[in-house]
């Protein structure tokens, strides 16, 4: 049996001696100011110009290994959280991954907690890189990083599928610069909705992806587009299962995401890649006009084909229009020379022969003509009767008055008509 404890010897210390000697110690030990330390953020606010966060460390399945408060004092987050998001393209956030450097601080009520005075933003930056870079690598590994390039990009693509949020000024200002193209090459743009960023934007992508799949078809190209953000918003695109079904893609895809600086996975494995929406509807412009310019070629070419052809023809058509006589009379002149060798005096007899007799029965039928004329009929007792110059053939056709004149072999009499 224990014995009893006499707790009237006890001297038992005050909560703020104790938080003191904490305090003290820390204080008095080397190293806890000015350190530098990588952590990940957490739980990050900003409140009356000061951030407020927690620093976690996790082990390779995630789970929490250390955790302290830390904090960045108004007077020096205006010029840190400035600096790193020129640096990096985002503001200070949740999850990230941060090098730090900050003075180890004990308050009597708060407790233990990091005063950072400066960030690294390349760390940051760099771990993104990173992460991009196992993705790639793992893509290149499995033999689909760049397939989706090697498929035909087409020749007129004017049947447009486009992932985006509807009503995102990305995607209004894709479709105002593709409708309102200078040459008025005609587009036709079906929109189909997926969430552009957070946690997810990957599976909502890859559901409008085979959405479009099941209408194949219908489409020549795929455009993926998205306005300009923070980095921490378009790291939602570094994904490697929205990278493996874009790399697959049986139809070219075009990615626009962000703005000059921003980069993802997609931009790696896109058959396209291009920094804006608007840069997308131009690239599928630019190909329209690049269609339309061999176009315009092909005929040229082929109208100064035909012009060249017919240019030789036409010379070749005057060559013989110039020959043809002369070869004509050439050959004629041959064919004189060789009838007149080969046919005999006694031949000529008998084409005179021939013409003679034909002659004497030209003379005969002359002679018949003759007998069978209009005098020789008027001189066998016939007559002629005309009215008006008119030969009469029917009495009854007579008018009462009409002056007849009747045309005997000798002469001629005028007779009326009775009523």
């Amino acid at each position: 049996m224990e014995p009893k404890m006499n707790f009237d010897a006890i001297q038992p210390l005050a909560l703020t001696d104790i938080t003191r000697r904490i305090g003290g110690a820390i204080a008095a030990t080397q190293g806890l100011s000015g350190v530098w330390v990588v952590a990940e953020t957490s739980d990050l606010r900003v409140a009356g110009g000061h951030c407020y966060m927690e620093l976690i460390q996790k082990d390779d399945a995630g789970r929490p290994l250390a955790k302290v408060r830390a904090v960045i004092w108004a007077s020096t987050y205006a010029r840190l959280g400035a600096a790193f998001a020129a640096a990096t393209g985002s503001r200070l956030a949740s999850d990230m991954k941060v090098m730090v450097r900050a003075d180890v601080s004990y308050h009597a009520v708060y407790g233990l907690s990091l005063v950072i005075n400066d960030i690294n933003p390349d760390y940051t930056a760099g771990d993104l890189v990173r992460r991009r870079n196992a993705i790639l690598a793992r893509l290149q590994a499995d033999g689909v990083l760049d397939l989706n390039k090697t498929l035909p990009f087409p020749a007129t693509p004017q049947r447009v599928a486009v992932i985006s949020a509807r009503g995102a000024a990305g995607y209004g200002d894709f479709v105002r610069h593709l409708y309102g193209n200078s040459m008025s090459f005609r587009f036709t743009v079906e929109l189909f909705e997926a969430v552009m960023q957070g946690d997810k934007a990957p599976a909502s992508v890859i559901s409008a992806l085979d959405r479009i799949n099941e209408r194949i078809a219908d489409f020549d190209i795929v455009v993926i587009i998205r306005g300009g953000g923070a980095v921490s918003e378009l790291a939602c695109f570094d994904d490697y299962e929205l990278a493996f079904n874009i790399a697959q893609f049986p139809l070219p895809v075009i990615v626009g995401i962000g703005h000059q600086r921003d980069i993802t996975v997609l931009d790696f494995v896109a058959a396209r890649s291009v920094k804006t929406p608007t840069a997308a509807a131009e690239l599928l412009i630019g190909a329209m006009a690049a269609a339309f310019d061999r176009l315009i070629s092909l005929g040229n070419a082929i109208a100064n084909a035909v012009a060249e052809k017919v240019a030789g023809q036409k010379e070749q058509l005057a060559y013989w229009t110039g020959s043809l006589p002369a070869l004509v009379r050439a050959i004629v002149a041959r064919q004189h020379a060789r009838i007149d060798a080969e046919f005999s005096r006694g031949l000529r007899r008998d084409i005179e022969n021939i013409l003679h007799r034909r002659a004497d029965r030209l003379d005969a039928l002359a002679d018949m003509l003759a007998l069978l004329g209009t005098e020789a009929t008027l001189r066998r007792g016939y007559s002629i009767t005309r009215v008006d110059g008119h030969a009469v053939t029917d009495a009854t056709a007579l008018a009462p008055g009409a002056v007849l004149t009747t045309t005997f072999a000798h002469g001629e009499v005028k007779s009326t008509v009775n009523p």
